[in-house]
């Protein structure tokens, strides 16, 4: 089962929203009560998480090219999740003047660090 993008998952969340808000308050009651035995029954069959797809670094590799390499070793992952972390390190990379090899440490682990939540959310 693969997940939804975090803008489809908005998307569907802001409709979910309006067709809730023009509800009456016993229908309201009706998709709560529905929209628990959903969830009770999702919870009851685990989504399988795949593992990373581990691709070596190399000793000479840019930023940009981290950024590939870790997309491609962690396809799971909801980029736009990781979009503002992600941004944060190429700015300081291009407009710092920081290190190369410490912001791909850093990128590194903050793939890492967002599949090893999604594992713990999906368990």
């Amino acid at each position: 089962m693969s997940l939804p993008s975090h803008s489809a998952h908005a998307s569907s969340e802001r409709r979910l929203r309006g067709l809730y808000r023009g509800l009456s308050a016993a229908d309201r009651d009706t998709l709560l009560a529905f929209a628990e035995f959903l969830a009770g029954r999702a919870a009851a069959a685990p989504i399988s998480i795949p593992a990373p797809e581990p691709i070596p670094r190399p000793e000479e590799e840019s930023v940009i090219r981290a950024m590939k390499r870790l997309s491609a070793t962690y396809p799971m992952l909801d980029k736009a999740r990781l979009l503002n972390e992600t941004s944060q390190l190429m700015t300081q990379h291009v407009m710092q003047g920081r290190a190369a090899v410490e912001v791909i440490d850093e990128l590194e682990a903050v793939f890492a660090r967002h599949y090893q939540r999604l594992c713990e959310a999906c368990e």
